[in-house]
């Protein structure tokens, strides 16, 4: 199954919906002032400057857009036509680059996508403005809709949104505050990480897989059901995304070089692993690294050769894997027999063995 192949073509429509929401260039005609005009002036221009370029500029960078084809392929597998949903799977494909142009900001990064950050690009003050209407603006399509979907659905819907919402800001309150030192992060275990990955990247999963099985009229347990399993992939997507950041030439180049997240002092499963295993000396010269913040390559290859003696690097890839099998099995059961059901399945396991 070409799931590679799947997702550009995923990406490429969900693209097209976005700019059905977010125009590459504002005019009167937008959806959002159809919905909500302005009482004296549209002053397209301001907008057009400080909010659709710089969005679309980001966005232009590529992603793999995972996240809404999760949810179209959950609709399909719930038996509904997944055209019928494709401008709804656009919420948390937007709401993910908003966060991502807002986390380089907090984390005083570079690069993203192996082009300048946002802010670098445009300025602070675009980037935050832009990155928090990125919060906001994905809700277009259902007020748009609003007259297709129940009250009821409607309600469960934004509930949920404002849930995970919560949870992201959770979770990069967690992330900011064991990276910047402000908490003993070398006494961070295993549940404390995952929870973090729970709340900062399994939660878009999770609102992508609970709307779209509410709008697909899952019944409540299934929607919570998939919403655990997506949760899951996204974990293990993160998981994955931190071994990649220490063994892949490929995805380095695109972060700016190899072991980002060591010049970050981020404690990821990887780091957290070998702390609990090595012996004294290694175990306080990694610390040591990871507290310097440094991009000098040779330290950082020391640190990953670290990690790479306790066989950390290998530990973290099947904990990946053994977390995606046992979610999968909660919802496998529920799921009636379909080829879309099957795709699902694959999808998640691409996602956790990817090399970029």
């Amino acid at each position: 199954m070409d799931i590679e192949k799947l997702l550009q073509e995923k990406a490429a429509l969900i693209d097209k919906v976005i700019e059905k929401y977010i125009p590459r260039e504002f005019s009167e005609n937008a959806t959002v002032f159809e919905l909500n005009p302005p009482r004296y002036a549209y002053n397209l221009y301001a907008l057009n400057k400080a909010v659709s370029k710089p969005i679309w500029e980001f966005l232009d960078r590529g992603g793999k857009r995972w996240r809404p084809a999760l949810f179209l392929l959950i609709c399909e597998a719930l038996g509904k036509n997944p055209d019928d949903f494709a401008d709804f799977a656009i919420i948390p494909e937007i709401i993910h680059n908003g966060t991502l142009m807002i986390d380089d900001i907090e984390d005083a990064s570079e690069f993203r996508r192996g082009k300048p950050c946002t802010y670098k690009i445009f300025g602070l003050d675009i980037a935050i403005n832009a990155g928090n209407a990125m919060y906001y603006l994905p809700l277009l399509p259902l007020i748009k809709n609003r007259e297709r979907i129940s009250a009821e659905k409607l309600c469960r819907i934004y509930e949920t949104y404002v849930q995970e919402m919560i949870s992201l800001s959770f979770g990069q309150a967690m992330d900011i505050t064991w990276h910047k030192g402000l908490a003993n992060a070398n006494e961070i275990n295993e549940r404390d990480y995952l929870q973090m990955c729970a709340y900062k990247t399994g939660t878009l999963a999770r609102m992508a897989a609970k709307i779209a099985a509410v709008l697909a009229d899952a019944t409540p347990e299934l929607v919570e059901r998939l919403g655990r399993f997506a949760e899951s992939v996204g974990v293990a997507f993160q998981v994955q995304d931190d071994v990649l950041d220490l063994t892949s030439v490929d995805f380095a180049k695109k972060k700016g070089g190899r072991g980002q997240d060591i010049t970050e002092g981020k404690r990821t499963l990887v780091v957290i692993h070998t702390l609990k295993t090595a012996e004294p000396k290694d175990r306080e010269r990694l610390i040591e690294i990871l507290n310097m913040h440094t991009t000098n390559q040779k330290l950082r290859d020391e640190a990953i050769a670290i990690m790479q003696k306790y066989g950390s690097i290998e530990y973290v890839k099947g904990f990946a894997g053994r977390m995606v099998e046992e979610s999968w099995r909660e919802v496998e059961t529920l799921l009636p027999i379909s080829e879309a059901k099957e795709r699902l399945n694959a999808f998640a396991r691409y996602l956790i063995e990817r090399e970029i």
